[in-house]
């Protein structure tokens, strides 16, 4: 019987630790960090090429996979790296498709090598997908927030490892939204690709601290292997950051999807992105994604603006459309206070309030069944809804999501590699 074992390889000069032993000690740099300071685990090439060389490798990346100016998948190739395959999440591999947009399998043109979507019907590597393939590499930058589907990507991805014994190495990157942990945690009923496991809405962790998080609670579908008669080997390798924690605020290089074009777009799209499963306009169509938002049947003296046809966005909500609403848009600095490290439900509560057609606000599924509703799917429970439609304060609704939110944390303690926040 071949034997199932997690080997967590963190990478940095302080060598590998053990499944056991996931959290390093070592200092950290706080504060407002440059680019140049916080390296992502891609950067440490000499830590985890060995583990590439004479392999055949399938790398999950997309635009955001750079080590430096220059792409992962360039840089492995003019290593000699053997790179059979490689998978593309939501917006696609070179990160331009719109939120949703089904992509095909394809050439990639700069490498000759093959592409294959796992956004749309097919979400996991299929076994002629990673044929000839030895060692599954995940590079994608995160936001931190469980409505972002990279996430649920790497989640499938990780499935497909186990199911078919295939060594892992996940390749950290800091999150810009980990100094701090926040929101209703997920109910099984709304589970879905935007929400998969029971995690609050703001979880605090890296891609790299997640996986190990998925596989040490065994957050992953248990019925595609019998473990019981043994599943085959299988290593997970996190090459984690240097010079990160998470009180460092880092800044990304490159926008992370097209609808979140900067920083403060980032720090806001956690309480932001509830907009969705509403009727009105969360800024996608401008400049201003997710800062900006707004409906025509808002005040008029409210902040006016009117969604377009542009590249990300070729059909946004509320096209042509003059809105009224708030603009939340600053500095870096101003929008990092204005979120003040948590979830600010202050402005859904309002925009409710002040709609005049209450009964439409929130978008309504054909079904009518409480766990179809987007808005449900984003909150990860029908709760929230109700405590909005009953007019709870923001205060009610925060107490209501202990003592879940606690209990997150204690399990996310025990997979961190990075200094915490507290």
């Amino acid at each position: 019987m071949k034997q199932v074992f997690l080997l967590l390889t963190l990478c940095l000069l302080t060598g590998a630790i053990s499944a056991q032993d996931t959290r390093r000690k070592s200092g950290y740099t706080t504060g407002n960090v440059k680019n140049g300071t916080v390296q992502p685990g891609a950067w440490h090439l000499d830590q985890y090429l060995p583990l590439l060389r004479g392999k055949g490798v399938a790398v999950f990346a997309n635009h955001t996979s750079t080590i430096g100016k220059t792409h992962l998948v360039d840089t492995l190739q003019k290593l000699g790296i053997t790179i059979q395959v490689i998978f593309g999440p939501e917006h696609g591999f070179r990160g331009t498709a719109d939120a949703g947009e089904k992509i095909g399998n394809y050439t990639d043109e700069a490498t000759g090598i093959p592409v294959v979507s796992l956004y749309g019907s097919k979400r996991k590597p299929s076994q002629e997908d990673l044929k000839g393939v030895d060692v599954m590499l995940f590079d994608i930058q995160d936001v931190g927030v469980r409505f972002y589907t990279y996430i649920s990507s790497l989640e499938y991805y990780l499935e497909a490892a186990l199911e078919h014994s295939k060594h892992l190495v996940v390749l950290d990157r800091p999150n810009p939204n980990g100094h701090y942990v926040d929101g209703p945690v997920l109910e099984a009923p709304y589970k879905s690709f935007v929400g998969m496991q029971p995690v609050p809405v703001v979880y605090g962790m890296t891609i790299g601290e997640y996986v190990q998080m998925l596989f040490g609670e065994q957050w992953y579908d248990k019925k595609l292997y019998k473990w019981s008669a043994g599943a085959g080997d299988f290593e997970l390798t996190v090459v984690p950051c240097s010079n990160y924690s998470h009180t460092t605020r880092y800044e990304l290089p490159l926008k992370p999807s097209p609808n979140l074009p900067n920083i403060q777009s980032i720090y806001l799209y956690p309480s932001t992105c509830f907009f969705e499963g509403t009727v009105l306009s969360e800024g996608r169509g401008t400049t201003k994604q997710f800062q900006i938002f707004g409906h025509p049947s808002l005040p008029t003296t409210l902040t006016s603006f009117t969604p377009r046809s542009m590249e990300g966005a070729r059909s946004p909500k509320l096209q042509d459309k003059l809105c009224y609403g708030w603009d939340l848009s600053g500095t870096p600095d101003e929008v990092f206070q204005q979120v003040n490290g948590k979830l600010q439900l202050g402005w859904l509560l309002e925009a409710y309030r002040l709609f005049p057609e209450k009964a439409n606000f929130f978008l309504a599924p054909k079904s009518g069944k409480a766990e179809d509703f987007f808005f449900n799917k984003l909150a990860g429970n029908s709760t929230l809804m109700q405590q909005i439609k009953a007019g709870k304060s923001e205060a009610e609704i925060r107490n209501s999501w202990e003592p879940a939110l606690s209990q997150f944390k204690a399990i996310r303690k025990k997979y961190l590699l990075y200094k915490d926040f507290e």
